[in-house]
């Protein structure tokens, strides 16, 4: 069940980059996040009232990291785009599901269980695999003026991995998920909207500005979803189901803007899916969690 609300979230945002591509032309970046948080922050205002969930939280200092990590990813995802090709934008930031892994490796071998390492040694080469598939269907290039966009790309998974392991570890804290997607919703509208006060701002009384209703409510659908699967399931293999995300983008990419799949891309989008399917597999076997990942 874990694997299908991760599989949920990655269409969700590939949606949601589908609705960005087309208001990007007439939207910057920063009021996306503003516009995408705002709408989140009433939607799930609403989901939270309807099923009496209550958004008083007792750990704010967790939210306050999960929401400093994960609006960090996203600025840093948005500022490669601008200024890295879009394929070596995504893989960077893909790589978040890497650093998860390397993360709970580095957990576990600090805290002395080392066989651990050796019983979840294939589900990693699962999640190595997976991001091989992203390279093979992105293809990425970096030229040696865009090392320090490249830099920032890096950040931006690296910041990813930290937002998801937060994510996990307030799930264990008992917040709910409309709780902790309400608050990261607040963190983007915020951010967003002191960058806006230095940039252009554009009108919303534009037929172009009701792409940002979808934006929003995709945005708080996934990131719920999303929420939902690392609260419940495998840090690891929902890391490695992650980059379905990148196979829905191509075929939406394919379908709506006639977008072309190479055969070196198909056989990287088949790498994605045989390894989401063998991570899945891999976790059932390994019945006890990874320490590092309770601790």
């Amino acid at each position: 069940m874990q694997a299908a609300w991760m599989i949920a979230a990655s269409l969700f945002f590939a949606l949601m980059s589908v609705c960005i591509k087309f208001a990007s032309d007439h939207f910057g970046p920063m009021e996306i996040v503003c516009y995408r948080g705002a709408i989140g922050i009433v939607f799930m205002w609403m989901l939270a009232r309807s099923r009496k969930v209550s958004l008083r939280t007792s750990v704010p200092m967790m939210h306050v990291w999960r929401n400093i990590v994960g609006v960090a990813a996203l600025t840093a995802w948005f500022y490669a785009i601008a200024r890295l090709p879009l394929a070596t934008a995504m893989t960077l930031n893909y790589m978040s599901g890497v650093w998860v892994a390397a993360f709970l490796v580095g957990g576990t071998l600090l805290m002395g269980k080392l066989s651990e390492i050796r019983r979840q040694g294939p589900l990693i080469f699962a999640v190595m695999a997976s991001f091989a598939g992203v390279v093979m269907m992105l293809r990425p290039t970096l030229d040696q003026n865009q090392l320090f966009a490249g830099l920032i790309g890096l950040m931006s998974g690296l910041m990813s991995a930290l937002a998801y392991i937060q994510v996990a570890a307030l799930g264990r804290m008992g917040e709910p998920e409309a709780r902790t997607v309400f608050y990261f919703s607040v963190g983007a509208a915020l951010v967003g909207g002191v960058a806006m006060l230095f940039f252009d701002v554009h009108p919303l009384n534009t037929r172009q500005a009701l792409w940002l209703i979808p934006i929003g409510v995709l945005a708080a659908l996934g990131q719920l979803c999303m929420t939902r699967a690392y609260t419940r399931g495998s840090t690891m293999v929902v890391a490695n189901l992650q980059y379905s995300g990148i196979v829905f983008a191509a075929l939406f990419g394919l379908f709506l803007f006639g977008d072309q799949i190479p055969l070196l891309g198909w056989v990287g989008m088949a790498t994605i899916i045989l390894s989401g399917m063998l991570a899945t597999f891999l976790r059932a076997r390994a019945l006890p969690n990874p320490p590092a990942e309770n601790h």
